[in-house]
C-alpha cells in the first residue's frame, strides 16, 4: 500500500519533468546562441547606448541612427566585416563588454586613464567637450559661481559628470545622477536641479530638437571618444576600425557624417499628443507587443515553478519543504534588477557561453514571478480546511487524488485573485528589464523621448496604454472569476 509521502515523491518526479520540458524549450536560444565565436573580420557583435542622440538613437521608422552608428557602418563597409548592433544602454554595454557578450562597445565613450584598466581603445574618432545648460526662462544662472549650494544634474559615465565632479567643491554645488540625457533634462524641468552638464554635442542636439534649454558658458575642453573592446582581447577588430577611420578622415566621409548631425537645421516635427501618436505608433506597438509576449511567456512558466515550489512548501519531507523555500527567499529577497544583471550578464561570463536578452528576460521574470506564485499556492492550500483532507483520506482515497479532486479545487478558487494580480505586477515588471536591451513599451518611450525629447507627452502616452492593457485584462479575469465561482 502507498503511503502520502510516496504519493507525494511521484507528484513530485512528475513536476520535475514538466519543469524540465519547459525550462528546455526556454533555454534552447540561450544555447543556440553560445556557439563559438566568429573568426575576427568576419562578423562582431557590438554594444551601444540609444539615449544619446546626436551619437546613438532612433530615427522614426525605429532604424537605429547618429554619429556613432554611421560611422561604424562606414568603417564596416570600409574594411569589409559584418556586425549585429545590441543597443542595451551604457552601463549594460560596460558590463556585457568585460563579461565576454559583446565584442566591442560605441557609445559616445569618452577615453579616460580609469577605463584603460579595462579597455583597449581606438584611436579617438570625436574630441568632445562639456557645456553648461540651463531652462530657457532661467535667467539666475549664468556662470559656475551662480551654482553655489545648488544641484546639477549629470549622467552617468559622461565628460560632463567628470567635469562637473572636477569643480563641484570650488563651486558648492551638488550633483545628482541619471541613466539617460532625457532624465537628466527632466530633472532641472522639475526644478530639482538648476543646471546640466552635458557633452555639447549633445546639449546642441536636444536644443535644436526643442527640449527647451539654452548654454550658458563656453565649450571646456573635455576627453576624446574611442571605440573599446575588453582588454587584451579582439585586437583584429580594433585594428580594422582604426585602418577604417583613418580612410573615413582621407576621404572626406568622416567629415560628412558629423555635418549631418551636428550641423543640421532645428526640428519642425510636430510634437503634440496626437502629432506623436501618428510619427510613433508602429514603434508603440512593438514595444507592447513585445511586453505581452515577455508576460505571456513569463506566466506560463511560473505557473509551473508556482505550483511545484508550492507543492514543495507545504510537503511533509523535510527537503522539499527546505528547496521550497530557499527558492522563494532567493528570488523575493532580491531586486529583479540585480536578478535580470545576474542572469544576463553573471551566468554567461561565469559559465562561458552568449544569452539573448530575450531569454534572459523570460528566465528572470518567470524564475522572480514563480517565488511569488509558489507562495500563492502555499496560502491557497492553508486556506482549505485540513478537515477537508481528513475527511477524504478517512474514506480510502489516496493523498494525490484527495489533493487533486477536494483541496485543490477549493485552493483554486481562492488563488484567483492573486494570480490576477501576480499577472499585473509581472506585466510592469517587464519595464525593468530595458536594463539589458529588451525594448519593450517603456523602453520604447525612452528611446523615443531621446529623439524628440517630448518626455510629459510621451509619458502621458505610455501611461494610457498600460492603464487600458492593465483594465482590460483586470476585466476580463473578473469574468473568468466569476464563472469558475459559479
Amino acid at each position: 500500500m502507498k503511503t502520502p509521502q510516496s504519493n507525494g515523491r511521484g507528484a513530485v518526479a512528475l513536476a520535475f519533468v514538466l519543469f524540465s520540458v519547459l525550462l528546455g524549450s526556454v533555454l534552447a536560444p540561450a544555447v543556440a546562441a553560445a556557439q563559438p565565436a566568429p573568426p575576427p573580420g568576419q562578423n562582431y557583435s557590438i554594444a551601444t547606448d540609444i539615449t544619446f542622440a546626436p551619437f546613438e538613437f532612433q530615427d522614426e521608422s525605429g532604424k537605429l541612427v547618429g554619429i556613432d552608428m554611421d560611422l561604424l557602418a562606414a568603417i564596416a563597409k570600409d574594411q569589409g566585416f559584418g556586425y549585429d548592433v545590441s543597443p542595451v544602454g551604457f552601463d549594460a554595454a560596460l558590463q556585457g563588454v568585460t563579461g565576454g557578450q559583446f565584442n566591442g562597445m560605441i557609445a559616445g565613450m569618452s577615453i579616460t586613464d580609469a577605463r584603460k584598466a579595462t579597455f583597449d581603445f581606438s584611436e579617438p574618432y570625436f574630441d568632445s567637450g562639456v557645456q553648461m545648460g540651463v531652462l530657457d526662462s532661467n535667467e539666475s544662472v549664468t556662470s559656475y559661481e551662480d551654482l553655489r549650494g545648488k544641484t546639477v544634474a549629470v549622467k552617468n559615465g559622461t565628460e560632463g559628470a567628470t567635469f562637473a565632479e572636477s569643480i563641484k567643491e570650488q563651486y558648492g554645488f551638488s550633483t545628482r545622477y541619471f541613466a539617460d540625457s532625457s532624465s537628466m533634462f527632466d530633472e532641472v524641468r522639475t526644478g530639482n536641479s538648476a543646471a546640466v552638464f552635458e557633452d555639447y554635442p549633445v546639449l546642441a542636439y536636444g536644443i535644436k530638437q526643442g527640449n527647451g534649454f539654452k548654454t550658458v558658458t563656453e565649450k571646456e575642453p573635455g576627453a576624446s571618444y574611442g571605440f573599446a573592446v575588453a582588454k587584451g582581447q579582439n585586437a583584429q577588430l580594433l585594428e580594422e576600425f582604426n585602418a577604417g577611420l583613418a580612410n573615413l578622415r582621407a576621404s572626406g566621409e568622416y567629415d560628412q557624417i558629423l555635418d549631418t548631425y551636428l550641423n543640421s537645421a532645428a526640428s519642425t516635427d510636430d510634437n503634440s499628443i496626437l502629432g506623436l501618436i501618428k510619427s510613433t505608433w508602429k514603434l508603440l506597438l512593438e514595444g507592447l507587443w513585445l511586453t505581452i509576449l515577455l508576460t505571456a511567456i513569463s506566466i506560463a512558466i511560473a505557473l509551473v515553478l508556482g505550483a511545484i515550489f508550492g507543492l514543495f512548501r507545504v510537503s511533509t519531507n523535510i527537503v522539499l519543504r527546505g528547496i521550497g523555500t530557499t527558492y522563494v527567499d532567493v528570488f523575493r529577497g532580491t531586486p529583479l534588477l540585480v536578478q535580470a544583471f545576474f542572469i544576463y550578464f553573471g551566468i554567461p561570463a561565469a559559465l562561458d557561453f552568449q544569452m539573448s536578452a530575450f531569454t534572459a528576460g523570460v528566465i528572470t521574470l518567470s524564475l522572480n514571478a514563480g517565488a511569488y506564485m509558489a507562495e500563492i499556492v502555499r496560502g491557497g492550500i492553508l486556506a482549505v480546511d485540513k478537515g477537508q483532507m481528513e475527511a477524504s483520506r478517512s474514506l480510502g482515497i489516496s493523498y494525490l487524488k484527495s489533493m487533486r479532486k477536494v483541496v485543490m479545487p477549493q485552493a483554486v478558487r481562492t488563488m484567483i485573485p492573486s494570480y490576477i494580480n501576480q499577472f499585473v505586477i509581472t506585466l510592469k515588471d517587464t519595464s525593468i528589464l530595458s536594463v539589458i536591451g529588451l525594448a519593450e513599451l517603456t523602453q520604447t518611450g525612452r528611446i523615443i523621448i531621446a529623439r524628440n525629447f517630448q518626455s510629459f507627452n510621451m509619458w502621458l502616452i505610455i501611461g494610457v496604454m498600460y492603464f487600458i492593457i492593465i483594465m482590460a485584462l483586470t476585466k476580463l479575469s473578473n469574468r473568468i472569476e466569476k464563472r469558475i465561482n459559479k
